[in-house]
């Protein structure tokens, strides 16, 4: 018989509903029940994507002998970290107090009043390697609760004041505002960690860091030095190249587990992707190298072919898994590759994509190129167009293939925050390349979120999956959002978007504010926890501090309204301590600091929409490079005093912005660029050719 997870709608929570384990989903229910008979609760934490989660869901929870122990004893709920991150933040630090690390799955022995008292996070069913058995575990945790219930109380009250006393001191009000200084100790601090002959900071594991790698482009724009371009393009040409990125089907994968980015933990998240779309598209921008690009436009492919629900929505993560093996629908064989291309092309393919017997992963192989595509052409006697176009073709077919394969499974529910982060992606991407799929796509998302993950009062939900939409809306979610609105407002020039960023951010102020400054990650309203913590330091994702900041920032560009830059400062000295010490802590955080610190540019371009020169000069301006900068797309006619009243309004939001630009008379309907700093404008760029000439030179 199922238990209580089958109606639920996460399908982490899903993947559990036949254990024989009697799961409770986080809720009144298992909390009073707990209270009522006095058990300690055990607290599972995992995701879809996380392969030691399956691993200890197959070895101990569809264990029917560790079940009836946990039953017996225990009241046991399990969680799904991404609908809720707040339960995740909080356990997390208590199991990394006590273990000194952390991970997941996580699992944490609670009092019936949910202090923690004992946790870590795998254990086998039985004791190896030096390791407890979870059956050994349970057995130990009951005795103890039964026989020194004493002293489990009095370490579940000094965890419990440990975190709370953490969350008191997390911004102290009177830290010193980060600026130039800070964000050279940053630049400085990824420079020593630089691996030179890989790209990337450190050795294995190896993740991606695109916040930092935006950063850096920010600071070699400052510099001109060539030091920071060189970190930033190594990086990315050696992620492009190695198996951490689908070379058929677009997209990366989670991290490398070794320094060079060949083996990678094969699951696939939409908040990497959407991270990196920008980074690429960034690198792009500052390089005019196509490849980046390249790579852009393929992994926003991905995202709109595989990652993106019917009502608009984007899902959240591809396992790592199919058939219960990591990594095996993207792993090939040379006799495979041999089958569906043919002797001669297999050949070639193979060479370059690194393809061989004893393949390069358990045997098989992970498509990646150890180097570039010049080096083959001795051997294989083509131009490197001819090969290039071979290989294009070689790929297409492999991947049209790959897809009769059984696909890793899929977490199909919408997240706002990530969705946030997409729709950014898409949006910045959608302008600079040209591409109204991509625009279309993050339109169709904004509206989604904004018709079916908002409540009665105008709040946002959380998560949707199968058309319901539940749990109340983090900071993330609303920061998010706002950056990803501001990006679409920036792209398309469509004004309804800057004013859903406006509504966001105003709500953020009043759900989540903290009067010392920065923002908590739960609102005011929602219900209580054994803290209310501040998320200041990035992880995989952006905190909602660093998103919150930068929303502010980019808002107080485009509108003028000081309290947006008041409210960017307040997380600033939040942060100041933490920077200080620790200046690669929260690099999205930086990107919100170098905006605020300018000098910034504001681009307003104007003109008549139909003119031929009008979308040449549009992308020109999305495309150009400048890291500190706000753009308004205002087309003339809303503008010429000869329209109507209506069509001729000027949202108030932009009217500082938008004083007196007017296309002059002489430019007859051409694109007419205003570049202006602090509000003062310098004259006018009449025409694409003008505009293109600025940008050129």
């Amino acid at each position: 018989m199922p238990n209580r997870l089958a109606t639920e709608t996460s399908p982490y929570l899903l993947q559990h509903q036949n254990n024989p384990v009697d799961w409770y989903p986080w809720g009144e229910e298992a909390l009073a029940r707990a209270r009522g008979e006095q058990k300690p609760i055990f607290l599972s934490v995992g995701y879809s994507a996380c392969h030691w989660c399956h691993v200890m869901e197959h070895e101990s929870f569809e264990n029917p002998q560790i079940a009836s122990l946990m039953n017996e004893h225990f009241i046991n709920i399990k969680v799904d970290r991404e609908e809720r991150p707040d339960l995740d933040a909080i356990y997390m630090q208590a199991v990394q107090i006590l273990t000194r690390r952390g991970g997941w799955p996580m699992s944490v022995f609670l009092t019936p009043d949910l202090r923690p008292f004992y946790g870590g996070t795998y254990w086998p069913p039985t004791g190896r390697q030096g390791m407890p058995g979870f059956d050994q575990v349970l057995l130990a945790v009951h005795d103890a609760w039964i026989n020194r219930r004493a002293q489990a109380l009095e370490q579940a009250a000094e965890i419990t004041s440990y975190l709370q006393s953490m969350a008191e001191t997390e911004s102290p009000a009177d830290s010193a505002t980060p600026g130039g200084e800070t964000l050279r100790a940053a630049g400085a601090a990824l420079a020593r960690t630089f691996d030179p002959q890989h790209g990337g900071f450190g050795g294995a594991p190896k993740f991606p860091h695109p916040m930092d790698l935006r950063l850096l482009l920010r600071l070699e724009e400052a510099s001109g030095r060539g030091e920071f371009l060189k970190i930033v393009t190594t990086t990315l040409d050696k992620m492009a190249a190695g198996g951490i990125y689908d070379h058929l089907g677009g997209g990366f994968h989670r991290y490398s587990v070794d320094e060079r980015w060949l083996v990678p933990h094969f699951e696939k998240m939409l908040y990497d992707n959407a991270q990196l779309v920008l980074c690429y598209i960034e690198a792009f921008q500052a390089t005019c190298n196509p490849a980046y690009a390249g790579t852009a436009r393929e992994t926003c492919d991905y995202v709109l072919r595989e990652m993106t629900d019917p009502a608009g929505g984007f899902y959240s993560t591809e396992d790592a898994d199919s058939e219960g093996v990591e990594g095996k629908f993207y792993v090939w064989t040379p006799a495979e590759v041999q089958e569906i291309l043919g002797v001669e092309a297999a050949e070639v393919f193979c060479l370059v994509y690194d393809v061989s017997p004893a393949g390069n992963f358990e045997g098989e192989s992970i498509l990646n190129l150890r180097l570039p595509l010049a080096a083959f052409t001795p051997r294989v006697q083509m131009t490197e167009l001819e090969l290039a176009e071979q290989l294009a073709d070689s790929r297409k077919k492999l991947f049209a293939a790959r897809g009769t394969r059984v696909r890793p499974g899929l977490d199909d529910k919408v997240l706002v925050s990530w969705n946030g982060l997409m729709i950014d992606a898409l949006a910045v991407a959608g302008g600079v390349l040209g591409e109204e799929r991509y625009l279309a796509a993050a339109r169709k998302c904004a509206d989604f979120l904004w018709s079916d993950l908002r409540d009665s009062q105008g709040k946002l939900l959380h998560t949707w999956r199968a058309g319901q939409a539940k749990l109340a809306g983090y900071l993330d979610d609303y920061a998010a959002l706002a950056n990803g609105l501001v990006s679409l407002f920036e792209a398309t020039g469509e004004v309804v978007w800057l004013e859903r960023a406006v509504e966001l951010v105003e709500k953020m102020q009043q759900l989540f504010a903290d009067p010392a400054g920065g923002y908590f990650f739960t609102a005011s309203d929602q219900a209580e926890l054994l803290t209310r913590h501040k998320d200041l330091q990035d992880n995989a994702v952006p905190s909602g501090n660093s998103l919150a900041a930068l929303a502010f920032a980019r808002l107080a560009s485009l509108t003028g309204r000081t309290e947006y830059t008041t409210a960017a400062q307040g997380v600033f000295r939040s942060a100041g301590q933490l920077l200080t010490r620790f200046p690669t802590a929260a690099g999205l955080l930086l990107l919100a600091v170098d905006l605020a610190n300018g000098p910034t540019a504001e681009l307003v371009l104007t003109g008549d929409p139909q003119h031929p020169d009008w979308p040449l000069a549009r992308q020109a301006v999305l495309r150009s490079w400048h890291p500190r900068r706000s753009v308004v797309l205002w087309p003339i006619a809303a503008l010429s005093p000869t329209n109507n009243a209506q069509e001729n309004a000027i949202s108030p939001l932009l009217e500082p912005l938008l004083a007196g630009k007017t296309a002059p008379a002489t430019a007859e309907g051409q694109p007419t660029l205003y570049i202006c700093q602090n509000y003062q404008c310098s004259a006018p760029l009449l025409g694409f050719s003008q505009i293109q000439t600025h940008f050129h030179r």
